[in-house]
C-alpha cells in the first residue's frame, strides 16, 4: 500500500489491484466534503471499474477482522467493504463512482427512501396496533412481511437516528 495525497486528505493505495484504503473519519470528508470529492474525480479521473470479479470477503487493514460488503447509500449500486470502527476498502474506481453518485443527489435519494420506509413501516405498526386494540380479530386485515435487516440498513437506520436525535 502506498499513500496517496488528495488535496488535504490521505489515502492508501495497494499496488497491486489499485483498490482504496479510506479510514472512516477520511471518508466521511469526502462524502460531505465538494472540495475532497473534486480531487477524488481528479485523481482517478480515467479510472475505469475492472470487470466483476469473483466476490471475496476483505480484512480490515487496521484490525485484521472481516469487513462488511454493503451496498454504498443502499441505491448506489457500489458494494464496498466496510469496518465500522476503522473503514473502508473500495476496490478499483468505486471511489470515483461513489463521489459521482453523491454528487448526483444519490445520497439525498437514499434519505428520501429511507424516510418513506420507515414511515410505511410506521403506518404498519399502527394499523397493527389498532388492529390488537380492538381485540385482535375483525376487519382489520394487516399483511406483515417480515424484513430481513443487512448490515447497511443498520447502519443507515443508526446514521438516520444519530442525525434526527
Amino acid at each position: 500500500m502506498r499513500d496517496v495525497q488528495l488535496g488535504s486528505v490521505s489515502l492508501l493505495e495497494c499496488d497491486r489491484c489499485h483498490g482504496t484504503w479510506v479510514d472512516a473519519q477520511t471518508f466521511e470528508h469526502i462524502c460531505a466534503n465538494h472540495e475532497a470529492q473534486a480531487a477524488v474525480l481528479h485523481q482517478w479521473s480515467q479510472s475505469e471499474r475492472p470487470a466483476a470479479a469473483e466476490i471475496h470477503y476483505r480484512r480490515c487493514v487496521a484490525c485484521g477482522k472481516m469487513m462488511n460488503r454493503i451496498n454504498f447509500g443502499r441505491l448506489s449500486g457500489t458494494v464496498v467493504d466496510v469496518c465500522r470502527r476503522h473503514g473502508t476498502f473500495l476496490d478499483r474506481g468505486e471511489l470515483h463512482e461513489i463521489v459521482q453518485f453523491i454528487q448526483q443527489g444519490g445520497l439525498d435519494r437514499a434519505r428520501q427512501r429511507q424516510l418513506e420506509d420507515l414511515k410505511d413501516e410506521e403506518e404498519r405498526l399502527r394499523a397493527l396496533q389498532t388492529q390488537r386494540q380492538s381485540g385482535g380479530t375483525g376487519a382489520i386485515n394487516v399483511n406483515i412481511e417480515t424484513h430481513t435487516w443487512t448490515g447497511g440498513d443498520l447502519l443507515s437506520l443508526i446514521d438516520y437516528l444519530a442525525k434526527n436525535k
